[in-house]
């Protein structure tokens, strides 16, 4: 039986690109520029590239990017923003724990719960880390977002979801958040490319900054920098703090 992540994105690419959470791409790229000094030298890689959108634009930048995803759908649909773009790009089909990349790139990004905190299990989770670090050239830099588990200790993320969703998008329900492994259960509605409703029980891990220090220090990042991530306005000046419902990650080797 598929997993509800992979449930979730078949047929599913033209409503992921209207999500309210998907809408700060070109600020994000400008982020990323800035963090590689605008060296278009770089081989980067977006892990759970999903429909491409932070792979196209940093291509129409000049740069080499390679996206993977899980989803066969999602790829499609990059795959067609990319030809009307007029853009030659290694779209991979791949599972974000089992990257078969050794070194061959100096930036990772891995942005929007690209497969990491969707996983089913911790150890997956690091799988996916274990991987990326893999993939990263000597002095390679990770760039990603992933759900702060500070957040839920001190507000709803059923109220928080409701209040950032517009009417079209995926709609969440019936959060509960379980402290002793910081995942959060919910119930996910939404309406698929083809106007079929989906109803799926998912989970998502939270994580709190220490977990995510040790872990990178585990894969071989010896500098991590942990800031409060704002949509489309990435920023080392954003101290995280408990409103922050993401997390900005930056780890180098």
């Amino acid at each position: 039986m598929k997993q509800w992540y992979e449930q979730l994105f078949e047929n599913y690419g033209e409503k992921y690109d209207r999500e309210s959470f998907v809408q700060g791409t070109r600020g994000e790229c400008d982020f990323i520029e800035r963090e590689m000094n605008f060296d278009k030298s770089f081989k980067i890689i977006d892990v759970g590239c999903g429909t491409g959108r932070h792979t196209i634009e940093l291509t129409q930048r000049g740069y080499q990017v390679t996206g993977i995803d899980l989803s066969d759908s999602m790829l499609a649909k990059a795959r067609e923003k990319a030809s009307k773009h007029k853009l030659s790009i290694n779209f991979c089909q791949g599972d974000a724990r089992k990257l078969p990349f050794v070194q061959e790139f100096n930036v990772a990004i891995m942005l929007c719960e690209g497969g990491f905190s969707l996983m089913e299990t911790d150890e997956m989770n690091y799988e996916i880390l274990k991987g990326v670090a893999r993939s990263l050239t000597e002095k390679g830099k990770l760039i990603f977002t992933t759900l702060n588990g500070l957040f839920p200790l001190f507000h709803s993320i059923e109220a928080f979801c409701s209040a950032n969703t517009e009417t079209g998008n995926a709609s969440y329900r019936k959060n509960t958040f379980d402290l002793m492994t910081f995942r959060d259960h919910n119930v996910t509605t939404l309406e698929d490319d083809q106007g079929n409703t989906k109803v799926l029980t998912c989970n998502e891990r939270f994580y709190i900054p220490p977990e995510i220090t040790w872990l990178l220090k585990t894969v071989g990042f010896s500098k991590i920098d942990i800031y409060g991530a704002k949509l489309g306005a990435f920023s080392r000046e954003d101290k995280l703090t408990t409103e922050d419902f993401e997390m900005l990650v930056i780890a180098e080797k």
